[in-house]
């Protein structure tokens, strides 16, 4: 056994679980001011998470479809756009989503829906929206289901947001728990959406209104400058590491334990800022939790995915960033073009597709090989009117474990006595989209960094008061798709 400790300071020290987006901006906001000494421990062997890039053939990859909004806070924003400068690009959305059979811009633009959408989709809408007060409201729990019924209609939630969180989520939208609605859901009624819609006109868009943010290499060139960012101002990064369990002396969390080699090793720390799942969170607690929270951690539930990654030998596939299939027709749920997000001229003569596959281990596509699941995703292209017709060169696939939380009726109770149980507990702070077990965008990610920052008093601990007012400003995220 060694012991790990701090440098010699005055300062508090934290110690931060995972270096995916809330890890890295939580070390940079404590960095920034000199807050605490501060070191990240992360199994991968780089920042980032899932908000990572890759290259695959000179093309720069991401882990599906990654974009950094302009609704992000603005301290936000403008640290990301101090660090990256002139790679920071604010560029068009371009996408596209099959509504009726048809393709439709997305967002959805008020000429390109009158004139693209089928007829008797677009009367059965304008229906829903005349006659959503004459309706007679659901009765029971509420769900997902019912939610939508009232508030959107029939028309627009059995033909987009029923299919399209049945594949995401597998499972049925009466299902699903309320919770989901009010983080996915933009619009609580067509009228709202055409709210939406007519704000995109000319005159009365923002600047930023239709447009996100990527950077030049990757959205993952966001995660390496701030981690290097943070690394500039003191934070120390140990990647490669294993924690194998979290001390605790009653209510009090001492210690980090990792394993590195033969050796096991305790990293003693004022403070631990957990950005890792909560369910792995509660498994490595030493000792265990109480039963009814071990019990509630084997319940929560979080959907896979694999990312296929198509090959294409031609410039361009389409002139579209993203493609999105709410229908049960096709399995995958969006297709990006990354090129397209940044505008890439090179390398001449290929481009790649990627697309999302929801999907968990023991389905029948987590154990296809990556040239069954290639011949798969042509067949499912040339389905909805996109056909293959240039040389495929390969296709690669990756596949996450932990890529959506599973919003299903039991989980608010489950989660609750989880984040109950750890929040009466000293020296931790679980935060995060995996922490807080959040359907959450990157910029939601930083934001909560940025607040666990500023929770942390001089002597170490947590001021509980603002940190449950922060928790209540978190519930106003809402996805940004």
């Amino acid at each position: 056994m060694t012991q790990q400790t701090s440098p010699q300071s005055t300062l508090p020290s934290v110690r931060i679980l995972g270096a995916g987006p809330a890890g890295i901006a939580a070390a940079l906001a404590l960095r920034k001011h000199n807050q605490a000494t501060v070191e990240v421990l992360e199994r991968a062997s780089g920042p980032g998470g899932n908000s990572t890039s890759f290259q695959i053939d000179g093309i720069w990859c991401d882990y599906g479809s990654h974009r950094f909004h302009p609704v992000a806070d603005p301290a936000v924003l403008g640290d990301v756009k101090a660090l990256l400068g002139d790679d920071l690009l604010l560029q068009p959305r371009h996408g596209r989503i099959r509504l009726g059979g048809a393709w439709v811009h997305f967002p959805l633009k008020p000429l390109d829906a009158l004139l693209r959408l089928p007829k008797s989709f677009a009367i059965s809408l304008l229906g829903d929206s005349l006659t959503k007060k004459f309706r007679k409201k659901s009765t029971g729990p509420q769900t997902f289901s019912t939610v939508l019924y009232d508030g959107l209609g029939k028309t627009i939630a059995e033909n987009f947001y029923f299919p399209y969180v049945s594949k995401l989520w597998g499972l049925p939208p009466e299902k699903l728990a309320v919770t989901l609605a009010e983080r996915r859901v933009s619009g609580s009624s067509v009228g709202k959406i055409l709210l939406k819609m007519a704000r995109m006109l000319p005159g009365l868009r923002a600047p930023t209104t239709g447009r996100f943010f990527y950077p030049r290499k990757g959205f993952g060139q966001i995660s390496t400058a701030v981690a290097a960012a943070a690394e500039a101002k003191g934070a120390v990064f140990n990647y490669g590491t294993n924690i194998t369990r979290i001390e605790r002396e009653g209510t009090s969390v001492k210690a980090v334990w990792t394993r590195e080699g033969d050796q096991d090793l305790r990293h003693a720390s004022d403070q631990i800022y957990s950005t890792i799942p909560l369910t792995t969170l509660v498994k490595l607690m030493d000792p265990p939790p109480p039963p009814e929270v071990i019990a509630a951690a084997n319940a929560i539930k979080f959907r896979g995915m694999i990312l296929l990654y198509l090959i294409l030998e031609t410039d361009q596939f389409t002139e579209f960033d993203a493609h999105y299939f709410p229908e049960l027709s096709i399995p995958i749920s969006r297709m990006s073009e990354t090129k397209n997000y940044y505008s890439a001229t090179g390398p001449k003569g290929l481009t790649i597709l990627c697309a999302e596959l929801p999907c968990d281990a023991g389905e029948k596509w987590w154990d296809m090989s990556d040239a069954e699941l290639g011949a798969h995703f042509c067949t499912w292209l040339a389905g909805v009117g996109l056909p293959v017709t240039v040389p495929v060169r390969r296709c690669e696939t990756r596949r996450i474990a932990h890529a959506y939380p599973v919003y299903d009726l039991e989980y608010e109770a489950n989660f609750d006595k989880i984040d109950n149980w750890l929040l009466s507990l000293d020296g931790l702070l679980s935060f995060g989209r995996q922490g807080l077990f959040a359907h959450d965008n990157t910029h939601h990610a930083f934001a909560m960094a940025y607040a666990a920052a500023e929770v942390l008093t001089p002597d170490g601990r947590i001021d509980k008061t603002r940190w449950a007012e922060h928790r209540e400003e978190f519930r106003s995220h809402r996805v940004e798709d």
